[in-house]
């Protein structure tokens, strides 16, 4: 195989670190400063996939020899992208609009080799089934977890958990942001032994 490639996360993300460090190996991060201008007619898969490609050329910038990986997801509730909500009234209007209902996660992953510029991609969907909220249940979740930075405000990874009747995955790690069933896949094809 030769020397090891360098591993990049196109990501400042500390959920997204804790999953890549799952898989043993040694990588850095990189911010990759992509702007995420929104298209309004873009599909929501199709928005999540262009910015995970995005993230992981423009986190390559300047690395001749290395494989980036960019993640992006988008959440959408009946054709409505669910944004992160940045304050304590807007996640609370979000998860009532979430109460008893199932929202979609479209989680792009693409892995960029900088001395090919071949790009390897793949795309998740996750549905989260709501169980039906009540406004005290809402107020009292937000409060504890504070889930300003999270499409859907919550937090799979915490109490977020108890929200839901049930998901619908074929990579349980999707859901946080890196899908790794998926990565360890991509990593393979760009010719990193994994495991």
């Amino acid at each position: 195989m030769g020397m090891p490639r360098r591993l990049v996360l196109g990501s400042t993300s500390r959920y997204r670190a804790e999953l890549l460090g799952r898989l043993g190996l040694a990588f850095e991060q990189r911010a990759p400063g992509t702007l995420e201008v929104e298209s309004p007619s873009e599909a929501p898969a199709t928005r999540a996939m262009r910015l995970a490609v995005a993230k992981s050329i423009d986190a390559g910038a300047g690395l001749a020899d290395a494989l980036v990986i960019g993640s992006d997801q988008v959440a959408e509730l009946d054709g409505t992208l669910l944004e992160k909500p940045g304050s304590v009234e807007r996640a609370s209007a979000q998860l009532q609009a979430c109460s008893g209902r199932a929202v979609s996660f479209h989680t792009a992953l693409c892995v960029f080799d900088t001395r090919s510029r071949q790009r390897h991609t793949h795309l998740d969907l996750t549905r989260v089934h709501f169980r039906t909220l009540q406004p005290d249940e809402i107020s009292r979740y937000v409060e504890r977890e504070q889930p300003l930075d999270c499409a859907g405000s919550f937090k799979c990874e915490g109490l977020g958990i108890s929200l839901f009747e049930r998901i619908d995955t074929s990579d349980p790690t999707a859901l946080i942001g890196l899908p790794l069933i998926a990565l360890a896949k991509l990593l393979r094809e760009a010719g990193l032994s994994v495991p």
